[in-house]
């Protein structure tokens, strides 16, 4: 565990030193082109895997809404934690991640991240087994003895899902280095893979990779379902501390587009369809209309973007039992509810 540890750490300090000496060569930064005559504003939302749970975000996008309130939005995919040691390094304006991800990037950071308007407030992760589960009972006890010895594909080690994997196997028991294998690969789309190679017999992931794996008979439909720990801001819009004193205009307008999506992917699931071809059109329409009504069953998507003080207590929770955390946190200093509340 300690080792892993440190790899990690490791690995995110090289990626932000990338990405600062990439920042450094640059004399276009994200976010710093102002508008005028009508020009709108450009500024880059890092994300850490292209997924249909960041549907709102994307729906800002093609909607309109951003260019609405000046904004020309665009959207990266930086795998490995790239999303959020990017936004350290000042390489995107802002990115789209858990406040438990920007929390261990802020000890330490004299311009910390603040999250400022909630998207996804379920944890969007699910298991899923290349073979049929076949539980004894919905206990505790018949979970661990199935988990027990089984190599699970979990992610990377820090990130999000990982996380809620380790703080499960915990929950249940079992001890992650010990009584269970776990693969942990930086990007998160590669936990597909390894099951359909036989490299593991259980992943977890979101969509469109559930039906992903489904159509392929990799595996079968999820088994558990992270979405039970009920309000969870499991990906929120955040931007560096000092964006909000120089530009809380552009946080302000920016929050109110994200509202006003969120507003019209809860109302209209028409429309949610017809963002969702736009960003995978690749993916088979019964599949994104499978995913869609998981997220809606699920309840999925923050409906007014509030991120509460007792749902960020619980995420801080789940990192802080799994030992990859343990130097607390100020909710005041994470989180900004002004914007939301202001809109």
């Amino acid at each position: 565990m300690e080792m892993k540890r440190i790899k990690w750490l490791v690995s995110c300090l090289l990626v932000a030193a990338f990405l600062l000496i990439a920042g450094c060569g640059s004399n276009n930064q994200p976010g710093t082109t102002e508008p005028g005559n009508g020009e709108l504003k450009k500024i880059t939302i890092a994300e850490p895997v292209h997924l249909i749970g960041y549907l709102p975000l994307y729906t800002a996008i093609h909607e309109g809404f951003f260019k609405e309130e000046g904004l020309d939005v665009e959207v990266v995919t930086a795998t490995g934690g790239g999303h959020v040691t990017s936004l350290v390094s000042g390489e995107v304006w802002g990115n789209i991640a858990g406040p438990d991800s920007n929390q261990m990037s802020n000890v330490g950071n004299k311009d910390p991240i603040v999250s400022v308007v909630n998207v996804v407030n379920r944890a969007n992760v699910y298991l899923m087994s290349a073979e049929e589960a076949n539980l004894a009972d919905d206990s505790k006890e018949a979970m661990a003895e199935y988990l027990k010895g089984k190599t699970i594909a979990a992610g990377r080690f820090g990130g999000s899902p990982n996380l809620l994997t380790r703080y499960l196997l915990m929950d249940l028991g079992l001890d992650p280095e010990k009584d269970v294998k776990l693969e942990e690969p930086a990007d998160a789309a590669a936990v597909v893979s390894l099951v359909e190679n036989g490299q593991a017999d259980i992943a977890n992931g979101g969509e469109p990779q559930i039906n992903e794996g489904i159509k392929k008979g990799v595996w079968k439909e999820p088994f558990y379902s992270f979405t039970s720990l009920g309000d969870y801001p499991y990906s929120v819009i955040s931007v560096k501390k000092s964006t909000i004193e120089k530009d809380p205009e552009t946080v302000a307008s920016f929050v109110k587009a994200i509202k006003k999506a969120l507003a019209a992917v809860d109302e209209d699931h028409g429309l949610a369809m017809e963002v969702l071809k736009k960003e995978f059109p690749t993916t088979e329409e019964d599949s994104l209309q499978a995913s869609l009504d998981r997220a809606y069953a699920d309840s999925l998507w923050s409906k007014d973007g509030v991120i509460t003080v007792e749902s960020v207590a619980k995420v801080m929770d789940v990192v802080e039992k799994t030992g990859v955390y343990t130097k607390g946190y100020s909710y005041d200093e994470l989180v900004n509810m002004e914007f939301v509340e202001g809109n």
